[in-house]
Formats: structure tokens, C-alpha cells, sequence
């Protein structure tokens, strides 16, 4: 059975820390759904009812776009130990690039990795959870560091290209691109 909180207790941000892994879906009116994993140490509980995590450049912007068209996001973690439990987050995104105001505060609650293009900042709406009988039990053999390595060795001149060109949704919504290169603080 499913329990509905209006913010992020201490046991939930307990159980988030723990997890090697999330997922993001989002979505806006005539596009497609956007569901994405992520890794690394790129989330934080900032507030019983505000959390952030920090994206690296990939393969779009979807999330991005997603938020500027619509603003809804969910965010997921599943136990992959004991015990089993699904916790969702419900919440409106916006994201924040480094030539915002805000990113010097937001951006100081995080280990900036190579490739960082902006951290999505989530007002939580509501937090669910769920059982999860159906997920397995699996445990973490080890991070991929290829998408660090990517970023770091990639020439910074060209990786501002790259994502400065990166300026719509694969459905045509804008997005932001960020307006600078970070190597990283690791």
C-alpha cells in the first residue's frame, strides 16, 4: 500500500542516501516522456520539502526543456537492499546554470564533477512510497567513471560547442545551455 507525506521525512533522506542510483521523469504538453538514471553523489536533500541534484552534460536537455515548458518532475529511488521500498518525489524543477542567480549557494552543497552544465532545484510537492517487493535485491559492484573521464579529458573549447548548441528538446522545446565549461572540483 502506498503512503502519501507532504515533504521528506528523516527516514526517507536516510534511505535516499543510501541509494547508488535514481531516476528522473519528466515531461511537457505534446512531448515525449523523458525518463532518465542517474549516478554519482549528484543528489541532495537541501529541506524536508526542497531537494537538488546536479546534471552533467549527456547525450540532450530534455530535462531542462521539460522544466522551462511544464515545471513537473518525479524523481525516484528504489532499495536495492533490505529492506524493499519505492520512494517517489513528486515536485515543480527549475534549473539553475552557472550564470544564474543562486548557483554559487546551490552549487556549494555539491563536489562539482567534469561536464556539470547545471543542478535541477525540485520544490517537493508530495513523497510517496511503495512497497517494492518487485524490485530485486542487487548490490553495487561500482560507479562507470566514463562519463567523468568523457568531460575531463574533452577539450573545453569544444565541449562549449557542443552544449551551447544544445538549445532545444528533441521535440523542439527550449533550452537553456550553460555558459561556461567546469572541470570539476574532484
Amino acid at each position: 500500500m502506498a503512503d502519501f507525506t507532504d515533504t521528506l521525512t528523516p527516514d526517507h533522506i536516510a534511505m535516499i542516501e543510501r541509494q547508488p542510483i535514481f531516476f528522473v521523469a519528466t515531461a511537457a504538453e505534446g512531448a515525449r516522456i523523458n525518463l532518465s538514471p542517474k549516478g554519482y553523489d549528484a543528489f541532495r536533500a537541501l529541506a524536508p520539502d526542497r531537494v537538488a541534484y546536479l546534471d552533467l552534460g549527456g547525450s540532450g536537455n530534455e530535462t531542462n526543456a521539460h522544466l522551462l515548458a511544464d515545471g513537473r518532475i518525479t524523481i525516484m529511488f528504489c532499495n536495492f537492499q533490505q529492506p524493499a521500498l519505492i520512494l517517489r518525489i513528486y515536485g515543480r524543477g527549475v534549473p539553475v546554470l552557472p550564470q544564474d542567480e543562486g548557483w554559487d549557494a546551490l552549487a556549494a552543497n555539491f563536489v562539482l564533477l567534469p561536464g556539470t552544465r547545471q543542478i535541477f532545484d525540485i520544490a517537493v510537492d508530495s513523497v510517496q512510497t511503495s512497497c517494492g517487493y518487485g524490485v530485486p535485491v542487487m548490490a553495487l559492484e561500482q560507479e562507470r567513471a566514463t562519463l567523468i573521464k568523457y568531460h575531463a579529458q574533452y577539450d573545453p573549447v569544444k565541449w562549449m560547442a557542443k552544449t551551447a548548441a544544445r538549445v532545444a528538446s528533441i521535440d523542439g522545446l527550449p533550452a537553456r545551455p550553460t555558459d561556461r565549461y567546469i572541470a570539476g572540483d574532484t
